[in-house]
């Protein structure tokens, strides 16, 4: 190895030593289709337990030490007392992601309903969301609507942004100063002829409106087909209004499979945005987080192959030659350039990442650790009785 290639692992190591990946916790849950909800032995029961999971993720990983919270999915008595919980297990709380999608009041919308009665019923829940971030140490409050219509002519459109408008100032006004508004957009479903929020540049007009505690969420699954995921990512990082990703992989619409499982290609050129940007270390306040539904694969393996997919895109992202690269953009070689990158998607960085957790003190291989750990038997064996988290279908 040169002198020259050493100091590229080193580089790239270091940034990798930073890198931190949310789990959110309705992945370790029962999930499943508009059909059927395939339930799993061994899921957590509790909200207890899924951080429980979590925090094994974490263990194995090195990178994944905080994990999203979903309310009510995850609504306890004693926040403190969940956030202390968490803090034993070597893990912290991280977003907190409010509902306002699966009451029978939302039928027409939730912040947008033409009811103000829904409405402000809505809006108390987004409130409440915050009280709890003062209760977990939160950060992050993160926004998705359903809201929307189904056929022309069933509500004002502009009336709704209007409405959606005033939802979220009254929301980022309760703010702590340490605290952050995260605005998701969706393309559509379950609204298919409008969506309140369908695209980045609709989250990015309320965010500037609101101020620079609002920021966008990209969800890599929320894009209609072939759109340019990193134009967006390199967009919002340049504006400021890049505040945080859900990580998943589509072949059709919003398939919330594992990150990196349909396109790994994508999420490459995506990490490529970021590591341009500089938006990498934890103190650029990107928040990484997967938001996957694992419907047949066993939980707990399926976030842990997330994490390492995502790793994986990162590093070879960060063996871009950015001086060759750089060199030939400035001369036109359209060629060289895209053999630039082409040649860092190419490398195996398993070897690194594996050498990398072994000076972590990791094992170097998460999935085998897993595997032999004998987690899943022990919770298998634990968890029976009582209801399993999840939602129905």
């Amino acid at each position: 190895m040169s002198q020259s290639d050493a100091q590229t692992r080193d580089r790239v190591k270091q940034a990798l030593r930073t890198q931190r990946i949310e789990t959110p916790s309705w992945a370790y849950a029962n999930s499943g289709t508009r059909f059927k909800v395939f339930a799993q032995e061994g899921v957590p029961r509790n909200p207890y337990e899924k951080i429980a999971d979590a925090a094994v993720v974490h263990r194995l990983t090195g990178v994944a030490p905080t994990v999203a919270l979903h309310i009510p999915w995850d609504r306890v008595d004693d926040y403190a007392d969940l956030a202390k919980y968490a803090a034993d297990q070597g893990v912290a709380l991280g977003a907190i992601n409010a509902n306002v999608f699966q009451d029978n009041d939302y039928k027409l919308g939730s912040v947008t309903n033409p009811d103000p009665g829904v409405r402000r019923k809505a809006i108390d829940h987004l409130l409440e969301c915050v009280d709890i971030m003062d209760r977990t140490g939160s950060r992050d409050l993160k926004l998705w609507f359903s809201d929307g219509t189904n056929y022309p002519g069933q509500d004002d459109i502009r009336a709704r942004q209007d409405r959606l408008a005033a939802a979220l100032r009254e929301t980022y006004d309760r703010l702590g100063d340490h605290q952050r508004l995260r605005l998701e957009y969706k393309l559509f479903e379950p609204a298919f002829y409008t969506t309140d929020v369908p695209d980045w540049g609709t989250a990015y007009a309320h965010c500037l409106e609101l101020g620079e505690k609002a920021q966008v969420v990209i969800d890599t699954g929320h894009h209609a087909p072939s759109t340019n995921i990193e134009f967006i990512v390199a967009f919002l990082l340049r504006a400021g209004k890049l505040g945080a990703f859900d990580f998943n992989s589509r072949f059709y619409a919003d398939d919330d499979l594992m990150v990196g499982a349909a396109d790994p290609f994508q999420l490459f050129r995506i990490m490529y945005e970021i590591v341009r940007g500089d938006a990498l270390r934890p103190e650029a306040g990107i928040a990484f987080m997967l938001d996957q539904c694992h419907n047949i694969e066993p939980k707990i393996p399926a976030i842990i192959r997330s994490v390492l997919n995502v790793q994986e895109a990162t590093a070879k992202a960060l063996l871009v030659d950015a001086d060759a690269l750089a060199a030939a953009q400035q001369a036109g070689d359209v060629l060289g350039a895209n053999a630039v990158l082409m040649d860092a998607y190419h490398t195996d960085v398993r070897p690194l990442l594996a050498e990398l957790r072994t000076e972590l003190g990791l094992d170097p291989d998460p999935m085998g650790a897993y595997a032999r750990s004998g987690y899943f038997d022990k919770i298998r064996a634990e968890r029976v009785g009582g209801q399993q988290a999840g939602w129905g279908a």
